[in-house]
């Protein structure tokens, strides 16, 4: 007995569609500082260096708002 599976077209349409909704929300600014807030909080995680090596982006995120 096979299992009906999801197919990957739909899959990848409603990838695409929670992402735009998700992003929906922000201003035009804010999604352009995005990849700088990810990449920031992604650094944050790393211990002892982490938070120092996020300033820049930190900045950066700060300089687009």
């Amino acid at each position: 007995m096979s299992t009906p599976s999801i197919p990957e077209r739909f899959i990848r349409v409603a990838a695409w569609l929670t992402l735009g909704a998700a992003l929906l929300p922000l201003g035009g600014c804010a999604v352009a500082a995005l990849p700088c807030r990810l990449t920031a909080a992604t650094l944050k995680i790393v211990p002892v260096v982490g938070h120092a090596a996020a300033t820049p982006f930190d900045m950066c995120s700060s300089a687009i708002d």
